[in-house]
């Protein structure tokens, strides 16, 4: 490791328990005492129904203050819930306004998606630079967020870097909103979940959590990327992994605005792995992947459908000591001068992983030029405990003005950032 390569940032980004997002929360008896004439949703509602108007309104006041300190317009996400849930009412019962907000209370949840952890991050240049350091940039960052049941979600923060100045973090908004949820399968096996978060006003007010049985223990390490079409229209596309307790692929995100998001489910052989990225444009009318489907080394896809994926050649293999266990990237590639910039990590003895970086031909991507022998950057002795230790990991960087920055998770726990010259990056490989 060369540990005058890189600059170092003394910013950290850790979990704070307090962000939290109001999601659906379902209860069902144990298999044994089910009756589907009678679910124990129906009973739940039956027991509000059976409260008298005094008790109504004293329990409306109290959630509606409580949750008030921290979402918004929690009226219209509680009666969103009820609306989910009124099949479950009785038959020819229809529920007055307050039993309709203390339904759907009882069958909401609030839910602390970084309550244990905040890694992982990836970045990307915003859409709008208005207000940009005039020797820099503003970015959006996401982060995978740890909460109950270890469980992770996907959240968001803005900043700026500057050459001057370094990186600069906004505070996040106080509030989080309670998205709606649209999709033609809950599954997710098939069509595509739009996620709108009506009302967020700050990117830091969205969170991305499990909605669909693919996910339901996870959305995972999202590789954010702006995505440039061959007419210069510029997206926000991005691959995550779906985790439903035993079953890890990649999903395909979308992000249209800072309040409405979309996650597609991927076809074909390849996504039934994890840690694909994508280029962040087409080549010669394809789009392109970097993946890991052996679970041990990069390999390079393509495709005419960004929605299907099979097939791939290797592309590079372990070599040195401290990836002898397997390979895989920390993001998107991203064009240079050069050739395509890819951002590695390799994982050695005891499940140590370090970065390194590779450079393709950016004609032919499937053409290695060079990589570094030695990390650019590994776990640090003063920081290597943690959730998972000994790990260092991103999952997308981007490069301004011959400038790598590079966000970075520690130890699975929290984030931080460094950056460092291209040319200086490109002499430690070989």
């Amino acid at each position: 490791m060369s540990d005058d390569l890189l600059t170092f940032s003394g910013l950290h980004l850790r979990p704070d328990p307090s962000r939290t997002v109001i999601k659906p929360f379902t209860v069902e008896y144990p298999e044994p005492f089910r009756d589907s004439t009678h679910p124990r949703m129906r009973t739940v509602i039956e027991r509000v129904l059976s409260l008298d108007e005094t008790t109504r309104r004293e329990e409306c006041e109290t959630i509606i203050a409580s949750l008030s300190e921290r979402h918004r317009n929690v009226k219209t996400m509680l009666i969103r819930r009820f609306e989910e849930v009124c099949d479950c009412l009785p038959d020819g019962v229809a529920a007055e306004p307050e039993e309709q907000l203390l339904i759907g209370a009882y069958l909401s949840a609030e839910y602390s998606f970084e309550a244990a952890a905040l890694f992982n991050p990836s970045i990307v240049l915003r859409m709008n630079q208005d207000g940009a350091p005039a020797d820099g940039l503003k970015f959006i960052l996401s982060l995978r967020g740890i909460g109950e049941g270890h469980v992770s979600s996907v959240t968001f923060r803005t900043g700026q870097w500057s050459a001057s100045s370094g990186f600069a973090i906004d505070d996040p908004s106080p509030w989080v909103t309670s998205p709606r949820i649209e999709g033609p399968d809950e599954s997710g096996d098939a069509g595509t979940t739009r996620v709108i978060c009506e009302g967020s006003e700050d990117p830091s007010e969205s969170v991305l959590f499990p909605v669909t049985a693919s996910q339901q223990q996870g959305i995972e390490d999202l590789r954010m990327v702006r995505f440039t079409e061959e007419d210069g229209t510029p997206s926000f596309l991005g691959t995550y992994t779906a985790f439903d307790g035993r079953n890890a692929r990649c999903e395909l995100f979308r992000g249209t605005g800072i309040n409405t998001f979309e996650m597609t489910a991927l076809k074909g052989s390849v996504p039934a792995s994890k840690g694909m990225a994508l280029f962040p444009r087409r080549i010669d009318g394809r789009f392109n992947m970097i993946g890991r489907q052996d679970s041990e080394n990069l390999w390079l896809i393509a495709s005419d459908e960004i929605t299907t994926w099979n097939g791939g050649a290797k592309l590079i293999g372990p070599r040195y000591p401290w990836e002898f266990i397997q390979m895989g990237n920390c993001g998107s590639p991203i064009e240079i001068d050069e050739g395509w910039l890819v951002i590695t990590h390799g994982v050695g003895m005891l499940r140590n992983y370090c970065m390194g970086a590779c450079l393709l031909d950016k004609a032919d991507p499937g053409k290695m030029l060079a990589r570094t022998p030695e990390p650019i950057l590994c776990p640090s002795p003063a920081e290597r405990s943690g959730y998972v230790p000994n790990v260092v990991y991103s999952c997308g960087a981007i490069v301004h003005d011959r400038t790598l920055l590079l966000p970075f998770g520690i130890a699975d726990n929290f984030a931080s950032f460094a950056s460092c010259d291209v040319g200086q990056l490109l002499k430690r490989m070989s």
